[in-house]
């Protein structure tokens, strides 16, 4: 009977099917993980989960934009085929997504945090959503939806929702595994820290992207008319927190900064002014030519950034904790990743939308001991659109045909090397123009070694980059003589690329270059 036992005991294990937690954070690059090598902040937490796991250096998004990216995580789908295309679409939750087939497969599902994708979600036994600022959510008092009811709660968002996913694994159905959505809302603009971290970079002098004070010269319309520069798009008090408490106080209710500042209790709010009292007086002594107060810009930027996303890194160590401590951890396949990266100062910017690297790469750390080899470094092409099936097929479910991107899960059991036959390019395709910060629409294919973009619609350009040489983009060699054999093999791959995915946009004019018509080459 004992041996008896034993055999059905571990029958059963060999089956147990793997829980599931999705960390996304919101515009956080990699630029800002130590674990990918950055020297302007430490992310320990964040560290781990790639040293116990496998780290992805070639993962992107198909389209860096907040909504459009959430939507093609959830469906493995790309923008043009789950309809979510920019953040003024609605998504159709009546769609096949990944925890909806989870569920029905019987996991408990769950989301918890930034949604940002305007329809009610649907497939979850349990979801609370920020609801403030159109699905943004506020980093201070947030407001959520709760399986449809309107709460608010006092606190640090980001401390608020790691406390609300920890409440619902401590209470949920342990007879079922579960598969949670953990979606922060920092480190969003703009750029709120949690109490405890404010003013922590203050006396630290960060190093400037060697692009700052790029001025354009060897691309076209694109890079020059956007509006996302430090120099130029980022406001005194939304941005850079430039007025005092009585300044803020004296602005109309309605203004977004007061709304955000009077979140905070009146001790919270005394101690944010004293840690930006140094800064306002700063700038308001003046005497700073341009050049200058683009780098002090910078300064106070990264400031803000890195020290809310601080708050991140801490409460993802809370959540590693309470699994270990619960004895779910390695059963658990941990996901971080962010919706896409970010400039954090590149090429003078910050925001995202544009498919150069700094935010069509995400950050991608992946963590299950009984499929990952820890200290794992792949650099497989993977896009967002491959989460869908990668969990599904871990799961033990079915992968629906209709999906277009691919498990990794082979990827992750072969310590982070790429099948034979995987994939040689990302495909990207950006829509949200004409619209806040003035991204031209674009799309394009990034292989290991170069990068083609098509900027489209009030514009006819191409952007070519040898990625080897220029990794930071910075010299378009499209119609050069010497890339003209690459040029017509990107080519070749874009025009298989889209009728492989079925994108066939009607402003796309891509097949120009093969009917013998000139082609802007930025002229």
């Amino acid at each position: 009977m004992a041996v008896a036992c034993s055999l059905n005991c571990t029958a059963k294990e060999k089956v147990k099917r793997p829980n599931i937690i999705f960390m996304m954070t919101d515009d956080h690059t990699t630029q800002a993980i130590s674990c990918y090598g950055s020297k302007l902040a430490s992310t320990p937490n964040l560290d781990r989960l790639a040293n116990e796991g496998v780290r992805f250096d070639n993962c992107y998004a198909t389209n860096a934009l907040s909504g459009p990216s959430r939507a093609c995580i959830l469906t493995g789908k790309f923008s043009h085929v789950n309809g979510f295309t920019d953040n003024s679409s609605v998504f159709n939750g009546n769609q096949p997504t990944f925890p909806s087939l989870l569920r029905k497969a019987g996991y408990q599902t769950a989301i918890i945090g930034k949604w940002h994708l305007i329809s009610e979600p649907k497939g979850f036994d349990y979801w609370c959503i920020l609801t403030g600022q159109h699905e943004q959510g506020d980093y201070y008092k947030p407001d959520f939806c709760e399986n449809g009811k309107d709460i608010q709660e006092q606190g640090y968002v980001t401390d608020v929702i790691t406390d609300k996913t920890i409440d619902f694994l401590e209470h949920r159905d342990k007879s079922k595994p579960f598969c949670v959505m953990y979606h922060q809302k920092a480190p969003h603009r703009n750029w709120m820290p949690a109490q405890r971290y404010l003013g922590i970079f203050n006396d630290r002098v960060f190093p400037e992207p060697e692009n700052l004070f790029d001025d354009y010269s060897e691309r076209g319309r694109a890079a020059k008319e956007q509006d996302m520069s430090i120099a130029k798009t980022m406001t005194d008090a939304w941005d850079l927190k430039l007025l005092t408490h009585d300044e803020i106080m004296k602005l109309p209710d309605d203004n977004k900064f007061k709304k955000v500042y009077t979140r905070m209790t009146p001790a919270e709010m005394a101690k944010w002014d004293s840690t930006y009292a140094e800064r306002i007086a700063q700038f308001r002594k003046g005497g700073m030519n341009d050049k200058q107060l683009i780098s002090w810009k910078y300064q106070q930027y990264m400031r803000d950034y890195l020290a809310t996303a601080q708050a991140v890194d801490e409460n993802v160590g809370r959540l590693l904790e309470y699994l270990e401590k619960t004895g779910e951890l390695d059963n658990t396949i941990i996901v971080y990743t962010s919706d896409q990266g970010f400039f954090l100062g590149e090429h003078g910017w910050f925001d995202k939308r544009f498919m150069y690297e700094e935010c069509q790469r995400m950050p991608l750390m992946v963590r299950y001991p009984k499929a990952i080899k820890p200290k794992s470094v792949s650099n497989a092409i993977c896009m967002n659109v491959d989460f869908a099936p990668t969990f599904l097929d871990f799961a033990g479910i079915p992968v629906p045909a209709d999906i277009q991107g691919h498990s990794l899960k082979p990827v992750l059991q072969g310590e982070g090397k790429a099948p034979a036959n995987w994939r040689k390019a990302a495909y990207y395709h950006y829509y949200e123009y004409p619209a806040e910060h003035s991204v031209k629409r674009h799309y394009g294919i990034r292989t290991a070694d170069f990068k083609l973009i098509h900027f489209y619609n009030d514009v006819n350009e191409w952007e070519m980059y040898d990625l080897k040489k220029d990794p930071r983009e910075m010299h378009n060699v499209f119609g050069k003589p010497a890339y003209a054999k690459e040029q017509r093999k990107l080519m070749k791959l874009l025009l298989e690329t889209q009728k492989q995915y079925k994108d066939t946009d009607p402003e796309e004019k891509v097949h120009v270059l093969f009917n013998g018509n000139k082609v802007n080459q930025n002229k």
